[in-house]
């Protein structure tokens, strides 16, 4: 589990969970996770968005359908009958969420001995994994950002597929989708609907 930052960066990284455990589990048990859903993590206050100048929106981590919608973390709209505005936020998320993609694909193509079962025991692999990470991000700001390592991964598109924060967590993803269809509009984004 990874949150990336805009350069390819890993931020926060949760290794150590099985491969059966679900995604939406392993969040809400990690260290994050729970400072997420405690409200403990110190997120700046909300801020208007570019174009506009009224209701603050706050800042938002994206996740892809198996994470719970909350205020600070959006996950796509459910179903395919989706209205244009909804199809355009959920490939303006599936978008962004690429950039955690291609972080792992930069990651594992760095990091070779990510591309096969590690024969070590997993408390090692744990410190592997960790250490590639650590090695990622250094050289990432050793060498600068190479964009080449994100346009060499062609990833296909992603699909998207549905408490107090909660309810708050819908009527954040609905603001974005407005805003999307409005002030905060870019002409590629219609090329989806």
């Amino acid at each position: 589990m990874a949150i990336v930052d805009t350069n390819l960066n890993f931020v926060v990284i949760d290794v150590g969970s099985y491969g059966r455990e679900g995604d939406s589990n392993v969040f809400k048990e990690c260290a994050f996770g729970k400072q997420l859903y405690e409200g403990k993590l110190n997120i700046p206050e909300p801020v208007t968005l570019p174009n506009t100048s009224t209701n603050p929106q706050p800042y938002v981590f994206i996740g892809d359908e198996a994470f719970a919608l909350h205020s600070n973390l959006l996950r796509p709209y459910p179903g395919r009958n989706l209205t244009d505005s909804r199809r355009v936020f959920n490939y303006r998320l599936s978008r962004a969420r690429r950039t955690v993609e291609c972080a792992f694909g930069v990651l594992a193509n760095k990091w070779r001995v990510l591309h096969t079962a590690i024969q070590v025991e997993p408390d090692f692999t744990d410190d592997i994994i960790k250490a590639c990470c650590i090695l990622h991000n250094f050289v990432r700001k050793r060498d600068g950002i190479n964009y080449e390592d994100s346009e060499t991964h062609n990833l296909e598109d992603i699909e998207a597929r549905g408490t107090g924060t909660r309810s708050h967590g819908v009527e954040v993803r609905d603001y974005f989708a407005n805003y999307f269809m409005g002030p905060g509009a870019v002409d590629f984004q219609y090329d989806m609907i």
